[in-house]
């Protein structure tokens, strides 16, 4: 025994016995399994039959997503397991990529996979109008169990309301018995309409200019020229001259890359899935032009999945180009959104084309810098690259010529709503929508006065109809709170319920928030909840709007109150 100095003695050290611990064995010794979801075998064999024993790409995540949805109706669990071993992801990032898209069906734990069938009806304004609802009550009161009946936003067939899709196939002026019958039938695949065909279109003239261009017989620069002397806007919304937006892009270092948006989701709008069922030739020969003048490497058509029709289309007609030589000068990928209205955003739409979740990215730098994996990017919409071919063909001033009150070119208008013949109307730009409603839409639809318009879109305000000869165009409605953006027009009629049209738009916006930045996704969901009220607070409402419109990150945000702020605006009376 040690002594203290003092002579007291020392107390005798506790002492600890420590056990080696095998690290694959528990507490009990027995052996102990990996941590974590384990990968099911039949799991990742179904995922080698399923997406082949290659390596797979990171940036085709979604195309994978899209796959597996396709071939079992849901993505389970093991899928996500057995996905993130073969592409050496880990599941959370699979997972919050999967559960982003509103077109997968992700399920987890006990829960079961959902119906063979899933029928959509969709809630947009122009469908609500027509009786959407009960549509969507009687649906839901007549199919059985083997079936799912649940809200869509717009389908892009605002035209045809109201509208629903049984799988990929749509139903036009939908019934219950309709959509019941093709329920009953299996009829889920896309009904594919008669187009021009590559055949056709090359017969007809087609492909011509683009054979100029690649042969010497037109610059760059002359190209380039003609768009601009012809006034041609990007008609995505936002109205930059797409020649300018070609020069940008071309300056910039190489590789560089091309994005074509067709992601059209802003209710109201379905100019673009006019042009591509209908003459998707006009839309790739504006494509290829461009992809040749600015040197890109690679084009991206990045679709929006609730076109299934436009998808197989454009997967036969690009295919028919092999071989031709029109578009051995880049290579061409087609990509399929999941379901997000915010990937129409063109930074959101890259993200969603890298394989990750469409996030609005901060800005700058601008996609034109540093867009696709940090490549410039050019990105163009729909009907912009549809005019290309035609411009170059005929000449600047036989577009130019075309335009009303001061605006310069033709535009596909989007009418929908109380109009007697609704549909894509080839109308001048600046027209007013007095014109648009009487010269093109045969005038108003019967029991139906005359009341208000929402000139662009869901984001485009809505104004009363004593203004209805305002010029559509860009910079015109500007000043009164209001902007054409994309082109879509929904009339309204003395009977409709105002404050449920602007409530069923901000619905629509709250759902579509990417949740990113908190003016956005809060915003829009204290707006909804203060518009669902008896009564409105003007006050309130005027300062939340001011700030999401001065604090989101993108559009979405900073556009989304436009209706409720031109209700309050012009139409008091509503209030009250």
């Amino acid at each position: 025994m040690s002594l203290c100095s003092d002579g007291i003695p020392m107390p005798r050290p506790e002492v600890h016995v420590v056990r080696f611990r095998h690290p694959g064995r528990g507490r009990d010794g027995a052996p102990r399994g990996p941590k974590g979801r384990q990968h099911d075998a039949a799991a990742i064999r179904a995922m080698s039959s399923l997406l082949g024993d290659g390596p797979l790409r990171r940036d085709l995540l979604i195309e994978y997503l899209h796959n597996i949805q396709d071939a079992f109706g849901h993505i389970s669990a093991a899928h996500i397991s057995a996905l993130g071993e073969r592409m050496r992801l880990s599941q959370t990032e699979i997972y919050e990529v999967a559960t982003f898209y509103a077109h997968f069906d992700v399920i987890g734990g006990e829960n079961p996979p959902p119906p063979e069938v899933t029928v959509r009806v969709c809630d947009g304004l122009s469908c609500e109008l027509a009786g959407a609802r009960q549509l969507l009550d009687g649906l839901r009161r007549t199919l059985g169990d083997d079936s799912r009946v649940v809200t869509a936003p717009c389908m892009g067939r605002c035209h045809c309301a109201p509208a629903a899709a049984v799988g990929a196939r749509h139903v036009d002026h939908a019934t219950v018995m309709a959509v019941a019958e093709a329920v009953t039938e299996r009829q889920i695949r896309p009904e594919i309409p008669d187009f021009v065909s590559f055949e056709t279109y090359r017969a007809n003239g087609g492909y011509q200019v683009l054979q100029q261009c690649l042969d010497g017989r037109r610059t760059v620069e002359s190209v380039i020229a003609t768009l601009a002397e012809s006034g041609l806007r990007g008609l995505g919304g936002a109205g930059f001259p797409p020649g300018r937006k070609w020069e940008i892009v071309r300056a910039q270092p190489g590789p560089r890359a091309l994005a074509v948006n067709a992601d059209e989701g802003e209710p109201g709008t379905f100019k673009d899935r006019h042009h591509l069922e209908n003459d998707p030739h006009n839309v790739l020969e504006g494509m290829l032009i461009a992809a040749w003048a600015v040197e890109v490497e690679t084009a991206y058509v990045y679709l929006r999945d609730e076109y299934p029709a436009v998808r197989e289309i454009l997967h036969r007609e690009i295919s028919a180009l092999a071989g031709t030589g029109l578009a051995d000068h880049v290579r061409i990928e087609i990509r399929r959104g999941a379901g997000a209205y915010i990937c129409g955003e063109e930074s959101a739409m890259i993200e969603s084309i890298e394989g990750k979740r469409g996030l609005p990215r901060n800005r700058p730098p601008y996609v034109a810098e540093c867009g696709i994996f940090g490549r410039p990017t050019l990105v163009n919409n729909v009907e912009t690259l549809y005019w290309v071919r035609d411009i170059l063909d005929k000449g600047a001033d036989w577009f130019s010529g075309h335009g009303r009150n001061g605006a310069q070119g033709l535009r596909s208008y989007s009418v929908s709503g109380r109009v007697r013949e609704p549909g894509v109307k080839l109308a001048p730009a600046g027209i007013t929508a007095r014109e648009l409603i009487e010269d093109h839409c045969g005038g108003m639809a019967p029991g139906h006065d005359f009341r208000a318009y929402l000139p662009g879109g869901a984001s485009g305000g809505i104004l009363p109809a004593t203004m209805a000869d305002l010029p559509l165009d860009f910079g015109s409605l500007e000043p009164y709170g209001s902007f054409v953006g994309s082109h879509a027009v929904i009339v309204l009629g003395h009977r409709d319920d105002l404050r449920r049209v602007a409530l069923n738009l901000m619905r629509f916006f709250e759902d579509e928030s990417c949740g990113q930045c908190t003016p956005c996704r809060v915003g829009t969901e204290k707006a909804v909840k203060l518009m669902e009220r008896p009564s409105w607070d003007a006050d309130l409402m005027r300062e939340l709007a001011n700030t999401m419109a001065d604090a989101s990150i993108c559009g979405l945000g900073q556009a989304a109150a436009n209706p409720l702020v031109s209700l309050l605006r012009y139409f008091p009376e509503e209030l009250e």
